[in-house]
């Protein structure tokens, strides 16, 4: 059970690459939405964990990154608001809401122990896949200093839970 959730994000990196092999490098609007998604998708997340999980490590990791997720998003809310730029829905934007929405109904039929390890178990690799697809094509292609400056923060914020999501994905073993 534990490889679908791990072959879920790894799919996304494909998707990723995928969309902007066939079509043009994502533009700043597409950019904005794909993280904007991205961040959604955990806070949705860590939402479902809060409301099935009784491990506290879990729940807190959970409050985390809802907590830090809601932030980085209202941030870029106010960023894409005060550069007058639209958010754009694209194909991997909804690629990754696809993918999600067949996630959280996986974790949603599990309970207890497994469902703490597969969700940290989905989170470990998701921030894998979403701070590769930030590392290695949004940040670059984004245009604007301001954006590319907000993503790269953002970067550091995610590579931190990444290393606590493995943290905590070794004690539940």
């Amino acid at each position: 059970m534990t490889l679908k959730f791990i072959a879920a994000p790894m799919a996304l990196l494909a998707t990723c690459a995928l969309a902007w092999s066939e079509d043009a490098k994502p533009n700043d609007a597409q950019i904005a939405h794909i993280a904007y998604t991205a961040g959604q998708i955990d806070i949705t997340a860590a939402q479902l964990a809060l409301q099935k999980s009784k491990n506290k490590d879990v729940r807190e990791f959970a409050e985390d990154m809802s907590r830090d997720h809601k932030a980085v998003n209202d941030q870029a809310l106010a960023l894409v608001k005060k550069l007058h730029v639209a958010p754009q829905n694209n194909d991997t934007s909804k690629a990754l809401l696809k993918q999600a929405n067949a996630k959280e109904a996986e974790l949603k039929r599990l309970s207890g122990a497994a469902f703490d390890k597969a969700y940290i178990d989905n989170e470990v690799a998701y921030h894998k896949a979403v701070n590769n697809e930030l590392e290695n094509v949004l940040i670059p292609d984004a245009t604007n200093a301001e954006l590319k400056d907000f993503l790269s923060t953002g970067l550091k914020i995610f590579q931190g839970h990444e290393q606590h999501a493995e943290s905590l994905a070794q004690s539940l073993k």
